[in-house]
């Protein structure tokens, strides 16, 4: 068994190493990820100049791109190491309702399951990474103990988000659905040394969206939340409505 690891935290996160230690106890593993923070990057590729991949000291590769250049460089450029899952993470903060959108953690794990290979992405639902690293052990050990006990027979795109609670205190699991955020996004002005005017990207806006069976409501609640992606974007409810509106038209 193989597992090829990544993140957008890059390979300097203690989310990642956690991951691939916890990893290694099931399967050989592989690191590949930025050479630094890319967070929010979705599935960016970065086409507008040359990737470099290096190997650092502790054995994992880094790449000076995206997450997403970093699963293509996993599968296609060391190509002595196919995996068998890909995993992604662990993010220091949680990639709940439309932050999955923008992550670059989920991005990794998407940019597998689109080439067929079952694919995990892990968050924790707080930035203080080592406050919580018991409870980041104990919930990715779990998980990949039931993955790799039945491994699935069709590629998955999961999204695992952590309580930030203590390890005694966690409460399971929940299969969720995606909840929401109200997508009010803040910008703050500043001045750079040069005096021109520019602006930062502020947080994201409250959570608009967290009824019962949300990602949300789980980790409220002190359970880990799994929630099953699919990357199909088509509006299948409006498909008919549009074959009547169009079925007249002429060219």
């Amino acid at each position: 068994m193989n597992i090829l690891i990544s993140n957008d935290d890059g390979y300097l996160s203690q989310g990642i190493a956690l991951l691939a230690r916890v990893a290694s106890e099931f399967a050989n593993v592989r690191v590949v990820a930025p050479e630094r923070d890319r967070s929010g990057v979705s599935n960016s590729l970065t086409l507008d100049r040359p990737l470099r991949i290096r190997q650092a000291e502790n054995g994992f590769y880094f790449v000076s791109g995206t997450p997403t250049d970093c699963i293509h460089l996993g599968l296609h450029a060391l190509t002595d190491f196919q995996p068998d899952l890909v995993i992604s993470g662990v993010n220091h903060g949680a990639n709940m309702g439309d932050d999955t959108l923008y992550s670059g953690t989920v991005a990794a794990a998407t940019e597998a399951y689109l080439m067929g290979i079952p694919a995990i992405a892990f968050s924790l639902n707080s930035s203080r990474f080592a406050s919580y690293a018991d409870t980041v052990e104990r919930a990715v050990w779990t998980v990949l103990s039931h993955v790799l006990a039945t491994p699935p027979s069709l590629p998955i795109l999961w999204n695992v988000n952590i309580p930030a609670v203590a390890v005694h205190e966690l409460q399971g699991f929940e299969i969720t659905r995606l909840g929401r955020r109200h997508h009010t996004q803040s910008i703050i002005p500043a001045t750079n040394p040069r005096g021109e005017d520019i602006y930062w990207i502020g947080t994201v806006g409250e959570v608009a969206d967290n009824e019962s069976g949300t990602d949300f409501a789980a980790c409220e609640a002190g359970k880990i939340s799994i929630t099953p992606l699919q990357v199909d974007l088509t509006a299948h409810s409006q498909r008919d409505a549009l074959k009547t509106f169009f079925q007249n038209m002429k060219m």
